[in-house]
C-alpha cells in the first residue's frame, strides 16, 4: 500500500509553498505574460497561498483530508487573480481527492491534480496550453506514469524527498531491512 502524509506533512508543505514562492515572486512576476504581461502572477499566487496558509494554521484538522481542505478553503477566500483562483481550484481538486481516498498518498496526489486542473480548466473563460492548467495535468500524468521530477532519484533509488529536502512527517512502515520507507520517503 501506498505511504500516505498525515495533517501535519501538509502543514509543512505550505509553509514551504509559501516560502518558496516568497523567495521567487519577483522571479515569476518577471515571466508572467500570459494572459495580459501585468506581472503579478507570483503576487498573486503568494498572495493567495498566504491566505491559505493562515486558514489551515487555525484549522484543528488531524488528517490530511481535513488539512487539505482547510488550505483549499482558504485559497479560494482568499485568492487573488487568475492564478490564485487556479491555485485554488488545484487545491480544491486535492482536498477532494484525499476525502474520497480516505488518504493523501501518491494515487490521490495524482488523482487530485486531475480534478484541480479540470476544476480550473472549467472555471477559465479561454484555457491555453502552455499555462499551470497544463503544468497540473502533465504532473498528474507523471505521477501515474510512475515518472518523478528531473533529478530527483526513481523510487528504486537512493531516498529522496524530493531531490534531498527535508522529508515531512509522514505514515508509513519501514522496507523490511531497512529504516527508510518504503520507496525512499512519503511519495
Amino acid at each position: 500500500m501506498p505511504e500516505a502524509l498525515d495533517a501535519d506533512a501538509v502543514r509543512s508543505w505550505s509553509r514551504a509553498a509559501v516560502a518558496a514562492l516568497g523567495a521567487h515572486r519577483a522571479e515569476i512576476d518577471a515571466l508572467n505574460v500570459f494572459p495580459v504581461p501585468d506581472s503579478d502572477t507570483g503576487s498573486n499566487l503568494l498572495t493567495t497561498l498566504r491566505a491559505a496558509d493562515a486558514a489551515l494554521a487555525r484549522s484543528p484538522a488531524t488528517d490530511a483530508a481535513g488539512a487539505l481542505s482547510a488550505l483549499a478553503a482558504g485559497a479560494a477566500q482568499g485568492a487573488l487573480g487568475n492564478s490564485g483562483f487556479i491555485a485554488s481550484q488545484v487545491l480544491r481538486g486535492l482536498a477532494d481527492a484525499a476525502a474520497a481516498a480516505g488518504r493523501w498518498d501518491a494515487d490521490s496526489l495524482a488523482a487530485g491534480l486531475d480534478v484541480g486542473a479540470t476544476l480550473a480548466r472549467t472555471a477559465v473563460v479561454q484555457p491555453t496550453e502552455g499555462t499551470i492548467l497544463s503544468v497540473a495535468r502533465a504532473a498528474a500524468s507523471a505521477r501515474r506514469a510512475g515518472t518523478w521530477p528531473i533529478g530527483c532519484a526513481a523510487p528504486s533509488g537512493p531516498p529522496t524527498w524530493p531531490c534531498n529536502r527535508p522529508r515531512p512527517s509522514c505514515r508509513s512502515s519501514p522496507r523490511p531491512g531497512s529504516s527508510t520507507p518504503a520507496g525512499g520517503g512519503c511519495s
